[in-house]
């Protein structure tokens, strides 16, 4: 689970009048939009639903956002009204679940507050640090070719090429590669584990500025001319920092599940079911 979840709106709502919780606000925040036989409808309560409705809230311009949202929170009210009047708050299951959700929603706000204390600038530098340092650089070669059909039209055009034609000119004359071919047969860096392996032990056994004898893969047969070879530049800081950050999102909630388990005082009164191999108990997914 994330911090940013929340419980469907309408129980969300009905958890709020319920338990009556309600934060200070600015006289803005609370300026009052609508009323639905008598409730009010302000500002606080589109951002709500805005929350709720997340990716599932269409695209659209600021106002007419709004307009959605204040409709959306005017039929939700009805809505409520109505199910209220007909006494569906009086149901058992409706307090079983009203319960389940409130739950939900004060954990899903203690693992945001908690895992803010985790997610800093420093830690995600200290988890860049730590795995850059360990990691071995890795070779990329830079490459060209041209790729056809048969062995004997590639010995020509290897014979062509080593012969002091333009390999370029040449690749985007007869190359069968559409993807390269307009391109002078350029396949800009790579490691030797994203291409086939025969082409790639011969790409890499390649100096540069060389030219392979013809290559046969199970794409046809290729002409490859080594432009460059270089270690793999590791990713910036900021290229990975939103992954990092993910990564120590995942773990804080993790690890605060785990240790709210750990001092929590449980008793499974079914029969639990096997662990999972090697014993391990995970938190949660988000």
């Amino acid at each position: 689970m994330t911090p940013t979840r929340r419980l469907p709106l309408t129980l969300a709502l009905a958890t709020v009048a319920a338990l009556a919780i309600a934060a200070p606000v600015s006289a803005q925040e609370d300026k009052v939009l609508a009323r639905v036989n008598g409730q009010p409808i302000t500002q606080k309560d589109l951002d709500v639903a805005a929350e709720d409705l997340g990716e599932r809230l269409p695209a659209m311009p600021d106002a007419q956002k709004r307009d959605y949202l204040l409709t959306f929170v005017i039929d939700l009210k009805l809505g409520a009204q109505a199910a209220e009047a007909a006494k569906l708050t009086e149901s058992p299951d409706f307090a079983r679940r009203l319960a389940y959700f409130r739950e939900k929603v004060l954990l899903d706000d203690y693992l945001g507050r908690e895992v803010k204390k985790a997610v800093t600038a420093e830690a995600a530098r200290k988890v860049y640090d730590d795995t850059v340092k360990d990691l071995k650089p890795e070779q990329e070669v830079r490459a060209r070719h041209i790729l056809v059909e048969g062995e004997e039209e590639a010995k020509k055009v290897a014979a062509r090429v080593k012969g002091g034609e333009d390999f370029a000119k040449v690749a985007a004359e007869i190359s069968k590669d559409p993807g390269s071919g307009k391109e002078g047969g350029d396949l800009g860096y790579f490691t030797k584990d994203r291409m086939v392996p025969e082409f790639a032990e011969a790409a890499f056994a390649l100096e540069p500025g060389k030219i392979s004898d013809p290559v046969k893969s199970q794409f046809g047969w290729h002409v490859i001319k080594v432009e460059d070879k270089r270690a793999k530049p590791l990713p910036a800081f900021d290229e990975v920092k939103a992954q990092i950050d993910q990564y120590l999102e995942r773990k804080a909630q993790q690890d605060l599940i785990l240790a709210l388990r750990e001092k929590g005082k449980i008793e499974r009164l079914d029969q639990p079911a096997q662990a999972p191999a090697g014993g391990a108990t995970l938190a949660p997914k988000p």
